[in-house]
């Protein structure tokens, strides 16, 4: 909620302007301030209500505001996001809404939205999944994303990335380099085409590309979603994953 200084200034131009023309605050005297002072603290004394007005009227503009800085931002990048090829894409790729997410290999939060993904796209047929690595918590985290990358260049279908992304991302213990490869691995990929495809300039080229999205969509941590044209940051449950992807398809929550 809006800290009650915010209010300060209209509160001041409430007491000074009944009057109709604006006046400098240097031109009033101590004597005339000590007034105003006491017009204001005697208004929200007798009227407490205005200023829960206020704070729900400005928490609505900047709600309105920020999501038109979103919409904004989403629309200047919408190819990179929707349709760069340097992604993974899952579920239906002809889908009526795409589901943007970025992610770290360590992110605990991740772990846990990964079934929240996995959910959706079996109970949405019409979901189109776009997964960007976004590693952001530590050098393992890098590495990993950097295995993640040499997986997607191998399986541009999507099949296995999958396979090796919940092994990853499902297992215990901080992602690494190490544990990449043995995912891979275990997902039935080809651990020596990988370890060469990480000095391709497609792997640094990729994370540099999710890295630039995510700044100018302001994400500061994972997950991190675009979901039609709402930015949401942080994990908020698979339910309102469900609401976003509702607002996305037909303007409501549920549609």
């Amino acid at each position: 909620m809006p800290s009650l200084r915010l209010l300060a200034p209209a509160l001041f131009a409430l007491a000074m302007f009944g009057a109709a023309a604006p006046a400098s605050a240097d031109s009033f005297s101590d004597a005339q301030r000590t007034d105003i002072e006491a017009i204001i603290k005697n208004y929200l004394v007798t009227h407490p209500e205005v200023l829960e007005e206020a704070m729900t009227e400005l928490s609505k503009r900047q709600a309105a505001a920020e999501t038109q800085k979103h919409e904004a931002s989403i629309a200047q990048n919408a190819d990179a996001i929707f349709n760069s090829p340097r992604q993974v894409v899952l579920g239906n790729k002809e889908g009526d809404v795409t589901f943007v997410e970025f992610f770290d290999y360590n992110c605990g939060y991740c772990k846990r939205a990964m079934g929240d993904m996995l959910d959706l796209m079996k109970s949405d047929p019409k979901l189109k999944v776009v997964l960007k690595e976004f590693p952001v918590l530590s050098q393992g985290s890098v590495e990993a994303a950097q295995v993640a990358v040499a997986v997607r260049m191998q399986d541009p279908t999507g099949k296995k990335y999958l396979d090796f992304h919940q092994k990853l991302l499902g297992g215990r213990g901080a992602a690494d380099k190490a544990r990449a490869l043995q995912a891979a691995k275990e997902a039935g990929l080809d651990t020596a085409k990988i370890e060469k495809d990480l000095a391709s300039p497609e792997v640094r080229a990729t994370i540099e590309e999710n890295f630039k999205l995510a700044e100018a969509m302001g994400m500061n941590g994972t997950p991190s979603y675009v979901i039609g044209k709402q930015i949401v940051i942080g994990a908020i449950g698979l339910e309102g994953l469900k609401e976003k992807i509702g607002v996305a398809r037909c303007g409501k929550a549920t549609c």
